[in-house]
């Protein structure tokens, strides 16, 4: 994805994760594609391009237009999801057009989506995918918004040791793990790790309370922060991130109970 406007390198490395966890995802889907050729148009709508189809960008780009503006430009790795809204309404039909041509991939939307929901390795890079593009989203509206609006910050990189989360802090964003491991501390004392593409932080901000615990990088580690509002309205429109929270917190349960029992064997001997 590119765009006509200034973006900082974050961007940049969000944007290469994103199109690497869109080849992943379509490597587990794995359902019938069909090809469509589009040929080069000037600032026309791509009659040939379906509803209730999911794109996956071949080659070439394709302008992404709304309201007579271009939004940002699709290229090579990238997903073209449906319009929520359809073309019926020409004022908020979101247009779509080539200058160069391009080839896509389609897949039924339908049976692309269920596949998502019926395989938990689908469904996790799903949660991470909508993840990484809601912080390509907030990154690419800063850059396109006046100067003197401050821009929430969203992606960082921690080296080992670096805190992430400090427990007793005001939870005010939810983290996902991209790259690297981290562990999990609570007074002191090391009770869980977190591992890549894992979502963290989320009961903290789900039950408006302090932090719990520490969260301290083990390796290097690129981290997607996504603000407490922001992931209120991600779960509104994407269920599957509860999904994909209800089993990372559901891992850590185990862990925790695993490394219970083992102090409770400890101290019987």
């Amino acid at each position: 994805m590119l765009a006509n406007a200034e973006l900082a390198q974050d961007f940049f490395i969000l944007n290469q994760q994103y199109k690497r966890l869109v080849a992943a995802l379509l490597e587990v889907v794995d359902i019938p594609a069909k090809m469509l050729e589009v040929k080069a148009t000037e600032n026309a709508v791509l009659g040939s391009v379906e509803e209730d189809q999911i794109y996956y960008l071949e080659s070439g780009s394709l302008n992404v237009r709304y309201r007579d503006r271009t939004v940002y430009l699709l290229d090579d790795g990238d997903l073209l999801l449906p319009d929520v809204t359809g073309s019926s309404d020409a004022e908020s039909a979101v247009i779509f057009s080539s200058e160069s041509g391009a080839v896509l991939r389609g897949y039924a939307a339908l049976d692309f989506m269920h596949k998502v929901f019926s395989d938990p390795s689908a469904l996790k890079l799903w949660t991470r995918l909508s993840i990484t593009h809601s912080g390509m989203m907030m990154r690419l509206a800063a850059a396109l918004t006046d100067a003197d609006t401050h821009a929430t910050p969203g992606f960082e990189i921690y080296n080992p040791g670096d805190v992430i989360i400090r427990q007793g802090d005001r939870a005010d964003f939810v983290f996902n793990l991209s790259e690297g491991t981290a562990e999990v501390v609570v007074d002191g004392v090391t009770v869980g790790a977190i591992e890549e593409g894992e979502i963290f932080g989320a009961m903290a901000v789900l039950t408006n309370a302090d932090r719990t615990a520490t969260v301290l990088a083990k390796s290097r580690c690129s981290v997607v922060k996504v603000p407490k509002e922001q992931f209120s309205d991600l779960i509104k429109s994407n269920p599957a991130t509860i999904h994909s929270l209800l089993t990372d917190m559901a891992n850590s349960i185990t862990n925790l109970n695993e490394q219970l029992v083992g102090l409770r064997g400890s101290y019987m001997n």
